[in-house]
């Protein structure tokens, strides 16, 4: 074994090259590989080693010092979609749905720290024991939540989950099977013509996708807004898009930026529609206001099982922000929101749309809720892949929108 490919030798190895680079100043890429290579080449000992040696050890230092370490090769695989780092010894990926544990690890907690240390730097976010949560993004879009101690049991706890470079869109999705063409021809005319529409599911259904897959029938023309914790969004095809993110609050004073602020400040930037990545907390009562004060067309997700366990949520998401009566919170909901497409991971890890439902309105105080397209299962495959159409169950009763726009077809809603 050379001596470079010993731990020490090699951390002492990078020391050295760090301790070369001029901090002073943004120091490109190009620099960095050319003061690793003097530093490999200046040692006598170097010329024990092959050509491959080489160049595996200034792959390992450049990853090292400008990326992140061992993660650099999966990030760098498009076919990865989850990494999740449980402490310095287990590393687990999601690949094509299915996962599996990595047979790499990280030599050191000292390793890990620095590579979560500079994903934080570049988000402008800070980590440490005082604040060991939080959420950032990588320069290729990719989410990332990193836990680190005390509150992580195991070692700092690093999730990154990668989107496509390219978003995937509703013809992909169409492919997929994931929504029927007639479905997808149904949310086109809604999104153009202005409905508000809600995105459920749960972990992993694929809502984020989705909602980048609907605003694809944004019209171009329009002024959008969007909105959130961590940007992931990749809205394509809109000229006159702004992009909002949250900030959490420092310890060099800065205060938090929230979900619920940016809402508020984003009615004041002549948005024809706002999207919201995702509601957790009390922002669903700003949401819901924004919708109802000329905002059509508004987007926003969140988490539930169902599209009427999505209305429990928001109620309870509400009230999280403001004590209000219910009866006044389901009238605003009612008002509000026009449209709830439901998502799901079915058993066989496909992500399909389970569920399109309109808001119908109250009746006796309750959500009357108007399925117009729900997922029918019709058995198994061989290999064991579900399948089933999401088939059309209803029509649309609230028709106003789609007549203003010109789109009404009573063939088709």
């Amino acid at each position: 074994m050379h001596e470079y490919t010993d731990r020490q030798n090699f951390m002492l190895l990078k020391e050295e090259i760090i301790s070369r680079i001029d901090m002073s100043r943004e120091v490109s890429d190009d620099e960095i590989k050319d003061i690793i290579r003097d530093s490999i080449f200046e040692r006598k000992k170097e010329n024990l080693m092959g050509l491959a040696e080489r160049e595996e050890l200034f792959r390992r230092l450049f990853y090292e010092v400008r990326r992140l370490g061992i993660l650099e090769e999966l990030i760098a695989d498009s076919s990865i979609t989850e990494i999740m780092v449980n402490g310095i010894n287990d590393i687990f990926i999601e690949r094509n749905g299915a996962i599996s544990r990595w047979d790499r690890h990280f030599d050191s907690e000292e390793s890990l720290r620095s590579v979560i240390q500079q994903i934080v730097a570049r988000s402008n976010r800070v980590v440490n024991e005082a604040s060991p949560i939080v959420d950032a993004r990588l320069e290729n879009g990719a989410r990332v939540n990193v836990v680190m101690n005390p509150v992580a049991i195991n070692g700092p706890i690093l999730t990154i989950r990668r989107f496509p470079d390219d978003p995937i869109s509703m013809k992909d999705l169409i492919g997929f099977t994931s929504i029927t063409p007639e479905a997808a021809e149904y949310l086109k005319r809604l999104v153009i013509s202005g409905y508000n529409i809600f995105v459920s599911g749960g972990t992993g259904s694929g809502k984020t996708t989705f909602l980048n897959a609907l605003s694809e029938y944004i019209p171009g023309e329009e002024r959008i807004v969007t909105i959130e914790d961590s940007a992931e969004l990749q809205i394509r095809g809109i000229e006159n898009l702004v992009s909002l993110e949250t900030r959490n609050a420092n310890v060099e004073g800065l205060r938090e930026i929230t979900i619920r602020d940016l809402i508020k400040t984003s009615l004041r930037m002549r948005p024809d529609r706002i999207i919201v990545g995702e509601i957790r907390d009390g922002a669903a009562l700003d949401f819901l206001s924004a919708a109802n004060t000329g905002h059509d067309g508004s987007l926003c997700t969140g988490h539930a099982n169902s599209a009427r366990d999505m209305l429990s949520r928001i109620e309870t998401m509400v009230l999280m922000g403001m004590d209000l009566p219910l009866p006044a919170i389901r009238r605003q909901m009612a008002s509000a929101i026009d449209i709830i497409v439901h998502l799901g991971r079915l058993r066989d890890r496909s992500r399909k749309v389970l569920e399109i439902s309109e808001m119908a309105g109250l009746a006796e105080g309750e959500f009357v809720l108007n399925p117009l397209f729900r997922f029918e299962e019709e058995g198994e495959t061989k290999s064991g892949l579900i399948k089933g159409k999401l088939k059309k169950t209803g029509s649309l009763s609230y028709t106003e929108k789609l007549q203003r726009s010109g789109l009404y077809d009573k063939s088709i809603v």
